[in-house]
């Protein structure tokens, strides 16, 4: 089941995205949680938190600035179905477009993103810092699809 997140789930949204490691800071997380201007999303199985997405409303658009789902539940659907419900929120928004970008050597959230209708409209080079154990800087790829499909 997917829900919107509140205040009173932090402490197992912090709990999930220092499992799930997707990138996003554990203050970003608690600001998305009270801002009109975000939403957080969360999918239970029973009572586990069990991944999330955090959507950030823009002028005429959305960005899916983190997606993150406990490891052992990887590859069982859960990512499709918060970006199901991700563009439920974008198209309640009237958002145009959903945005996000994505570490180019992710290759499991580039396929979950394509498989969803998002195609790669730009790139940043160097954008991200080096991966833990890795060297250098990561491009980033910048993707896009739109809200009302």
């Amino acid at each position: 089941m997917i829900t919107e997140l509140s205040q009173r789930d932090f402490q197992l949204l912090a709990a999930l995205e220092t499992r799930a490691l997707s990138g996003v800071s554990i203050a970003l997380l608690r600001e998305a949680l009270v801002a009109d201007t975000a939403c957080v999303l969360g999918d239970w199985q029973e009572s586990q938190l069990t991944g999330y997405a955090l959507l950030a409303r823009l002028p005429f658009d959305a960005e899916l600035q983190a997606i993150g789902v406990l490891p052992e539940q990887r590859g069982h659907g859960i990512g499709g179905q918060l970006l199901k419900a991700v563009f439920a929120v974008a198209a309640r928004w009237q958002s145009e477009r959903v945005l996000l970008e994505v570490r180019e050597s992710n290759a499991a959230a580039i396929r979950l993103y394509q498989g969803a209708g998002f195609q790669q409209d730009g790139y940043r080079r160097d954008y991200y810092p080096a991966a833990e154990g890795a060297a250098g800087r990561e491009s980033a790829l910048l993707m896009s699809r739109s809200a009302q499909d």
